[in-house]
């Protein structure tokens, strides 16, 4: 409530003080300052109303069941050296080994 009364007051105070310069508005017969003062009423009260807005918040989903994941247990693994001919000679290289 207490936004809501600040509002409206502070588009007093600009109302008040746009009727101060009415002589250099009334160029055009005086629509514009109308309509200057009219947006900016018409936002103090709009923003007013929507600062005092509750928030509106959303239900939390349901509770929900998750299958627990499955725990993987590697196997015993070993590196041994393993030789081999690659077509010009024997090399060796290290192979992963699971039993």
């Amino acid at each position: 409530m207490k936004k809501f009364v600040s509002g409206v007051l502070a588009a007093a105070i600009v109302a008040g003080s746009l009727g101060a310069m009415t002589p250099a508005a009334k160029a055009d017969g005086g629509r514009v300052a109308a309509g200057v003062a009219g947006g900016l009423i018409g936002g103090a009260l709009l923003g007013a109303a929507i600062a005092n807005s509750r928030p509106a918040y959303a239900a939390p989903p349901p509770p929900a069941y998750y299958a627990p994941e499955p725990v993987y247990v590697e196997p015993a693994c070993q590196i041994q050296r393993e030789r081999f001919w690659d077509g010009y000679g024997w090399r060796i290289r290290n192979v992963r080994v699971c039993e």
